[in-house]
């Protein structure tokens, strides 16, 4: 069964930092395109990073270029999010999709990680 379980959120002061982890089974992690996105209530989803099946690609969105770098470890399954800066407008669920490409739709969604920014 498909699985991609989120870890590494919770509360953090701003200026902080924070790692996420998505941890997939049930598919070959290394065909895939992996993303985070994050939603915070009220607001659209939005894109937060992308990374290529190799990792050799990274693409971010504009509100966190500089400050969020995307990684992953094909051997362990695992991609990882490290938030750095952070700033209360980072305060969100945030949530790991893979996809064929990183053009292509998301077919697999991670139930999210909630992340505060707070002091």
């Amino acid at each position: 069964q498909v699985q991609l379980v989120e870890s590494g959120g919770g509360l953090v002061q701003p200026g902080g930092s924070l790692r996420l982890s998505c941890a997939v089974s049930g598919f070959t992690f290394s065909n895939y395109a992996m993303s985070w996105y994050r939603q915070a209530p009220g607001k659209e989803r939005e894109l937060v990073a992308v990374i290529s099946n190799t990792g050799g690609f990274t693409k971010y969105g504009d509100s966190v270029k500089g400050r969020f770098i995307i990684s992953r470890e094909n051997a362990k399954n695992t991609v990882y999010l490290q938030m750095n800066s952070l700033k209360p407008e980072d305060t969100a669920v945030y949530y790991c999709a893979a996809s064929r490409s990183r053009w292509a739709q998301r077919e697999y969604w991670g139930q999210g990680t909630q992340v505060t920014v707070s002091s």
